[in-house]
């Protein structure tokens, strides 16, 4: 029989993995508790298995806490004082907080560890169909990860080693590639509709730009996939397009000069590369 499976905290994240868990009997998902029955009874019904908890939960094998960052410490020493984590596996799925933030579960007796999911959860069905082959940053107790590592990679996970210490450096690398790298699109778009340009239209003008260049990212490297004013060294251009975008709007303006500063840096390591 598969270990029964708590999940404290049913958002996103949760659910959707909840979901593949349940769905490959990787698991028996017991008790969903979320801030709200209502919640609860939603996230029950999208991993299509457990019980939303209104009250105590009860004791299981392993516990996944999928509650918000600054909320892991509180839950963690909440559960210890409330329930028998004796012998349990309890992780969360943070990318920003190392599974030191579970310490109080491990004085309870419990083994701790993080696995946090490399994806973007904004539409859980979809990560859910197509969970396989993704990237997982875990690091914890030797015993939890002997239960977490086979149960994730039945799920398609692809876990990747991660040092605790570098747990906020390595979530931020995350934020760069995902939340200010739409951030950043967010300014183009804008500066496109700012030039007169209709806002679907300045999407499509942007594709092109955007997927050819990360594809070069992502197979070449940053410094072989970088062209443009600042890769010629043409600085007059880049000091007026500052000067345009700042007359235009002083934040994005900051941003551009941010932005500049650190691919000026870029271009010299493309240029030491190239010596």
């Amino acid at each position: 029989m598969p270990a029964l499976l708590n999940i404290v905290g049913a958002g996103h994240v949760g659910r959707t993995l909840g979901r593949l868990f349940a769905a490959r009997g990787v698991f028996a998902v017991q008790d969903v508790k979320t801030r709200s029955a209502a919640s609860a009874r939603a996230a029950v019904a999208f991993i299509g298995a457990g019980t939303a908890a209104a009250g105590a939960v009860r004791p299981a094998a392993v516990w996944m806490l999928a509650v918000a960052d600054d909320a892991i410490g509180p839950v963690a020493a909440a559960l210890a004082q409330s329930a028998s984590m004796a012998g349990s596996v309890v992780f969360h799925c943070s990318g920003a907080k190392a599974s030191g933030e579970l310490e109080a579960l491990r004085r309870a007796g419990a083994v701790v560890a993080s696995v946090h999911p490399v994806r973007s959860f904004a539409d859980p069905a979809a990560v859910a169909a197509a969970f396989d082959g993704t990237f997982c940053g875990v690091e914890g107790d030797a015993a939890a990860l002997a239960v977490l590592l086979p149960a994730f990679e039945a799920i398609g996970a692809r876990p990747v080693q991660i040092d605790p210490a570098a747990k906020t450096v390595y979530h931020a690398a995350a934020v760069f590639a995902s939340n200010y790298l739409v951030t950043v699109m967010d300014a183009a778009l804008r500066a496109y509709q700012a030039a007169g340009i209709p806002a679907d239209v300045a999407r499509e003008l942007a594709r092109p730009l955007a997927t050819e260049t990360l594809a070069n990212v992502l197979r070449l490297g940053p410094e072989a996939a970088l062209s443009g004013p600042i890769a010629r060294g043409d600085a007059a251009t880049v000091a007026r397009q500052h000067g345009a975008v700042a007359a235009w709007d002083g934040p994005t303006g900051a941003l551009y000069d941010a932005l500049a500063a650190a691919t000026w840096d870029l271009a010299r390591r493309k240029g030491s590369a190239q010596a």
